[in-house]
């Protein structure tokens, strides 16, 4: 199997980028003290060091300059001053020259939250993109990163949209292409908070070679080499395994019809544990037994 040699952060939205005002009470002190130990803190370490370039690209989001500026302000209160933007919004301007030459120079990318499949149209078939999976397969100080849509357009699979309805059914979950930077996982954000544990539960039925990971708000994984997730942030993250399905009628039933299966596998992973994707296995601590 292929292993990439660089880094992806993929973070469930809602992160806090430091905004909040000095606080009154604890769950605000708290928050503050989220962000100085948080996930664009571990992105900005990832960088090896201030002086790394950062680009965040805004294609996903309708205020793109907006968005941008409040990544910007974020990281320059991290001490992290070389952070670019780069308003993309179709495959043309991705691969316009001055674009591929920030890209190759950069030691990061970060797609910020909005629409995933904005991000899908302006760079699937792109030089662009050929050179962001060049980087990540080749390059171990190699940061890429997303945040909500920016993170489950990272997938070879990516949730496009899905209907709220009362029973788990098939044909609630539309699916489409992403960047397959991870191709062996299906990503879903804002997990938690608007109870998207369905949704989840049926694309990892279409696709039941892949992971599913469930984000919370201002949580995140890092994922090296393809195969070791790290929970951070503040909450939890979920694992779907459907590698050891024993039944799985999806492929068999109509749109509508209630989906069946069995042996689907749940983890629950806080801040600060991993889990090995071949394996199937959490990543034991020293002195742990197996």
């Amino acid at each position: 199997m292929h292993t990439p040699r660089g880094t992806i952060i993929a973070i469930g939205g809602n992160v806090d980028k430091g905004t909040y005002p000095m606080p009154t009470i604890p769950s605000l002190r708290s928050k503050i003290n989220f962000f100085q130990q948080g996930i664009l803190e571990r992105i900005h370490l990832e960088l090896y060091g201030t002086e790394s370039r950062l680009e965040v690209v805004t294609t996903a989001s309708l205020i793109p300059e907006e968005m941008g500026a409040a990544y910007v302000h974020a990281f320059h209160l991290l001490d992290s001053h070389n952070v670019g933007l780069l308003h993309i919004r179709t495959r043309e301007e991705a691969d316009r020259p001055e674009n591929l030459a920030r890209l190759r120079e950069a030691h990061g990318v970060l797609f910020t939250g909005g629409d995933q499949s904005r991000i899908a149209a302006a760079f699937l078939h792109t030089k662009a993109l050929a050179l962001l999976q060049e980087r990540y397969d080749q390059e171990a100080r190699f940061l890429i990163s997303g945040t909500s849509a920016g993170a489950m357009a990272l997938c070879s699979m990516m949730i496009r949209s899905a209907e709220h309805r009362r029973i788990l059914a098939k044909g609630t979950v539309r699916l489409a292409e992403g960047l397959s930077l991870l191709p062996n996982m299906i990503i879903d954000t804002h997990f938690i908070n608007r109870r998207r544990i369905p949704r989840l539960i049926e694309s990892i039925a279409a696709y039941p070679d892949r992971i599913g990971i469930g984000l919370g708000e201002d949580t995140g994984v890092l994922i090296r080499n393809g195969n070791v997730i790290e929970t951070i942030g503040s909450g939890l993250v979920i694992l779907m395994d459907g590698r050891q399905l024993y039944e799985n009628n999806f492929p068999a039933i109509p749109n509508g019809e209630q989906l069946c299966l069995e042996h689907l596998l749940l983890h629950v992973l806080p801040k600060g544990k991993s889990y090995r994707v071949r394996s199937g296995k959490f990543v034991k601590e020293q002195g742990q037994a197996s």
